[in-house]
């Protein structure tokens, strides 16, 4: 968390086991499906180490495949058919059974990620990519890392994480062919998250944007 997070490279693997922080029943909070009811499967590890991150994601254990997809399976509860696959960042291991085995299921699936790796998943999978800023006090060269090609002609929407106080993250920093949510950056710090609100706010009023807010943390939920 807040950048101390080691960079964990690309897994390889026939994605039947898995690295899983947790999987929990709650409401998704943030972008375009904001207040779907859902299951959040959270995979562990990053190959980014983002110095606002505020994500617990290296607490993961292995999981096998069929173990996953029966507790997805129960935590629905037969009225939760949003699955959100996050992270840490979902990329970075072989999610492509985890995907397919979920469709077939009946579930609708929404990915999120940094949008700096890649793999062959399913047409039907949503992708939600929050893309992140490589510049920093410790860096030498800022600017958004790029986003992958073949993952750009895939994305459903971005959402930008919005600061007040951190430059690189003052607005949208890339050209993208989707929608685009800007979300004020939560800092732990209640004047600075007010800053950042407002910032927030006043890019979506002028620029077009689509605002959005961390509303499972509104609600006190996980």
């Amino acid at each position: 968390m807040f950048g101390q997070n080691p960079k964990r490279p690309i897994e390889k693997g026939d994605g039947q086991t898995l690295q899983v922080v947790e999987i929990f029943p709650t409401l998704q909070g943030e972008g375009p499906y904001t207040g779907w009811p859902s299951v959040f499967v959270r995979l562990g590890g990053c190959n980014l180490a983002c110095r606002f991150c505020d994500t617990e994601f290296e607490n993961f254990n292995p999981m096998t495949l069929p173990d996953l997809l029966a507790q997805v399976d129960q935590l629905a509860g037969g009225i939760r058919n949003l699955v959100v696959i996050t992270g840490g960042e979902p990329f970075r291991q072989p999610i492509e059974p985890l995907c397919t085995e979920l469709l077939k299921k009946g579930y609708k699936v929404q990915i999120e990620t940094n949008g700096t790796l890649y793999r062959p998943i399913p047409p039907a999978v949503d992708i939600i990519c929050s893309p992140k800023n490589e510049s920093g006090p410790n860096k030498k060269n800022g600017g958004y890392a790029p986003i992958r090609p073949d993952l750009a002609e895939r994305v459903n929407a971005y959402k930008f994480i919005i600061s007040a106080h951190m430059p690189e993250y003052h607005d949208v920093g890339l050209q993208v062919n989707a929608p685009v949510y800007v979300q004020p950056m939560d800092e732990h710090d209640e004047v600075k998250n007010a800053e950042n609100l407002a910032h927030t706010v006043n890019l979506a009023i002028k620029k077009g944007y689509r605002l959005s807010l961390q509303t499972h943390k509104l609600l006190n939920l996980p």
